[in-house]
């Protein structure tokens, strides 16, 4: 097996290349410069992997770069400035493509335009898989299924980062969609994806705390995929008010001054969790939580496992949300063995006591789960 990393001299792509070097996981870094890439590459523990130097610019030197390959993990952004191209290119190349994109925007275009390309290609695109997107699609799957036909998912998304900044490339790609992000982005009811819809939660509990906190909206990348296996009326992305305001705040002054990203310590000691609230037709609730220290490793870890289950197990062919691409309950159980728990419980219509339901092996589920 062969997968190649674009972007693997950014903060996150060296965290891949040394999560493929860990699994024994042939690598290519490809990049546009021959030197960062070969730092990269050390940096990783990853000396001996193969490099390839291509950019955005030429979609056939860069499908060249990653001929060969059975993947491609994409961890360059802003993503809704060069993300296409890199699609573009592994697909001509013939290769899976998985990307840590956040971007809800980017996301949808995707989903919208690549599927039939892909798909005549036999190449399988699942975009969005880092800590947020692909545990938060998987999550609201299984708590929708426990409740189904549902009216309204709910889906939330709490970071405690310990102190540490984000990572420029982070930052770079909030820049990138600023607008989006302090209004709120897309809502999905009824059949389409809206902007400007008022936000029906104003406060959610996390696990952290038995007390709500403000919410607002905000565009999560499950309002994106999880409508496409998930017939729900109404979809809405919420983060804590406070999230919306520290990202209002960025400017490229404070991007420039940053570190290229946290120190080892600084990342580990954040935390990040998603919470996933379905409801029935009939009243019922289902809560799913997932939560797991260490955003940007985790997403290192999630990219990785991506790409290598399309390479060894298949997926259908287009560009199919993650919980389409990968088993729902399986992939979150692989998630437990790198610190992640995840939990799912149900509440029938007209009680007040949550019935609880364990969530694979990870730690049984109780009425409020507390992964701090």
């Amino acid at each position: 097996m062969k997968i190649a990393v674009y972007g693997a001299n950014g903060y996150t792509g060296r965290l891949v290349v040394a999560e493929l070097s860990r699994r024994g996981i042939g690598t290519v870094l490809v990049g546009r410069g021959l030197a960062r890439l070969r730092e990269a590459a050390a940096e990783a523990a990853a000396a001996e992997a193969e490099t390839r130097v291509a950019g955005v610019d030429d979609t056939a030197a860069l499908a060249g770069a990653f001929r060969g390959c059975d993947a491609v993990i994409n961890c360059a952004g802003p993503f809704v400035a060069s993300g296409e191209a890199v699609v573009r290119a592994a697909i001509r190349a013939g290769c899976h493509y998985v990307d840590i994109a956040g971007e809800q925007l980017y996301l949808k275009r995707i989903h919208d335009t690549f599927a039939a390309e892909a798909a005549n290609a036999g190449v399988t695109v699942v975009p969005g898989v880092n800590d947020d997107g692909l545990p938060s699609d998987l999550i609201a799957h299984l708590a929708a299924r426990r409740v189904a036909p549902v009216t309204e998912l709910v889906i939330a998304l709490d970071l405690t980062r310990g102190g540490a900044a984000p990572s420029r490339g982070t930052l770079r790609s909030a820049l990138a969609n600023l607008g989006t992000l302090t209004g709120g982005g897309l809502t999905f009811r009824d059949g389409d994806w809206l902007p400007d819809v008022p936000v029906r939660r104003t406060s959610v509990v996390f696990p952290c705390g038995p007390e709500p906190v403000p919410a607002a909206r905000f565009p999560l990348p499950g309002v994106v995929t999880v409508p496409r296996h998930v017939p729900a009326r109404y979809v809405e992305g919420v983060v804590g008010a406070d999230l919306v305001a520290a990202f209002s705040a960025v400017t490229p002054e404070l991007v420039d001054g940053l570190p290229d990203g946290p120190s080892e310590d600084a990342r580990l000691g954040g935390r990040w969790t998603v919470v996933a609230e379905a409801t029935g037709r009939d009243g019922r609730s289902a809560r799913g939580v997932v939560s797991a220290p260490d955003t940007y490793g985790s997403t290192a870890v999630i990219a990785v496992e991506s790409a290598r289950r399309l390479v060894v197990d298949g997926a259908e062919p287009g560009v199919p949300a993650p919980a389409q691409a990968y088993d729902p309950t399986g992939f979150l159980d692989f998630l437990t063995g790198h610190g992640a728990t995840w939990t799912l419980e149900v509440e029938p219509a007209g009680r007040d006591e949550a019935g609880a339901v364990p969530g694979g092996t990870g730690p049984p589920g109780t009425a409020r789960v507390r992964s701090c």
